[in-house]
């Protein structure tokens, strides 16, 4: 897997989660969906993304996004 499939793949995961735990157990759990959309947001406009930095870092191979 390229770099970007893996934070997309983990940013999804942790938007689901995020609301999955908001629903169940308590509303401060809706902040991880918020802090990822955030997070996308400003990588969008500044192309800085720290997961894609952290998994560069550990050889995962570059795609077109990243």
């Amino acid at each position: 897997m390229t770099i970007d499939r893996i934070v997309f793949a983990v940013a999804g995961s942790l938007v689901l989660l995020g609301l999955l735990l908001g629903y169940y157990l308590s509303p401060y759990a809706y902040w991880i969906p918020a802090f990822v959309g955030a997070n996308q947001l400003q990588a969008a406009f500044t192309g800085f993304c720290p997961l894609a930095r952290i998994l560069k870092h550990f050889g995962a191979q570059p795609g077109p996004a990243f």
